[in-house]
């Protein structure tokens, strides 16, 4: 698995990317959906990376600065056809890598409270994420679940 920094411009990921939205709709009401968009990923204080395997895409995740010494996690996608297949451990792991090089102090993040994110809840819970209240200007939300992980 090759794990890179993206420009956001391929056909493969903006597909993948509108898909993550679109699903983030179905299963969220719009009031509690915090995935950026293609222009929110490309903001200067966030880092992209996709995963592939030769020239297949097969996921994807971001780190936002939030300061010197924080980062937040942002748009952890697979494809679907290679769920449970490790790829989000890699890319989790690539991200947790790179926050220590930065000599980040806590990584945070946001997802759903659905049964549709208790993947996701679980993968963080093995990577050392503890649940906690909101964070950074996010607000108290049932549909949201906020974790950190001091590095």
């Amino acid at each position: 698995m090759d794990i890179r920094e993206d420009d956001l411009t391929g056909k493969a990921i903006i597909d993948l990317l509108r898909e993550h939205l679109n699903n983030m709709h179905e299963i969220t009401p719009p009031e509690s959906v915090h995935a950026l968009d293609l222009e929110g990923l490309r903001s200067p204080d966030i880092t992209f990376w996709t995963a592939w395997e030769g020239d297949e895409l097969l996921g994807c995740g971001a780190l936002k600065e939030l300061d010197s010494k924080t980062g937040e996690i942002k748009s952890m996608r697979t494809v679907d056809a290679h769920r449970r297949k490790g790829v989000a451990s890699k890319i989790l792991e690539h991200i947790i890598q790179e926050a220590k090089r930065r000599d980040y102090d806590c990584l945070y993040l946001e997802t759903g409270s659905f049964p549709e994110f208790a993947p996701a809840r679980a993968l963080y819970a093995r990577y050392g994420f503890e649940y906690r209240g909101p964070f950074a200007g996010y607000v108290k939300d049932p549909n949201s679940v906020f974790m950190a992980k001091k590095l």
